[in-house]
């Protein structure tokens, strides 16, 4: 079973809790990134029909690696990480990504862990998204962040 994958098709949040459970793990933090059915824009609210995610999947799964790996550097009590993003139409309540840390006890960093992942997701893997509404489309560049450095704890 992949533990860092880019599908397509529909996300189940026991599956990848699943990727992650172990018997050493007491603590199984989740993050679901689920399509919103309003987007905020310049000009307001607009009403989102679906979304659409494009990717490089094997650049995608190698860099969803590395965040897994970053996390596992500044997290030392994380014993498990899966993070798992689908590709093509999601629809208005679906989960478009999905993420999940294991770690001994919760205390152990398995909630910053999956925050950590989310913002570096958005920051470093070459997924693309549009938003779809009634009367039109726009594809989204992310909020693009510079590298992390991870040894010292900062951004480098």
């Amino acid at each position: 079973m992949k533990m860092f994958e880019i599908i397509d098709k529909p996300l189940s949040l026991d599956d990848v809790a699943a990727r992650v459970t172990r018997p050493d793990c007491g603590g199984i933090a989740l993050f679901s990134g689920t399509v919103r059915g309003e987007t905020a824009t310049g000009d307001g609210v607009r009403g989102t029909d679906f979304l659409v995610y494009e990717a490089y999947a094997e650049m995608a799964e190698r860099k969803l690696a590395e965040i897994g790996d970053e996390i596992q550097a500044r997290w030392p009590k994380v014993k498990a990480v899966s993070i798992i993003h689908r590709i093509g139409r999601c629809e208005v309540g679906e989960p478009s990504v999905v993420i999940a840390v294991a770690t001994p006890h919760r205390h152990d960093g398995c909630f910053e862990a999956c925050q950590y992942a989310i913002e570096r997701l958005k920051a470093v893997v070459p997924i693309w998204k549009q938003e779809n509404w009634a009367d039109g489309q726009v594809w989204v560049e992310g909020p693009r962040q510079p590298e992390l450095d991870v040894s010292s704890g900062g951004e480098g």
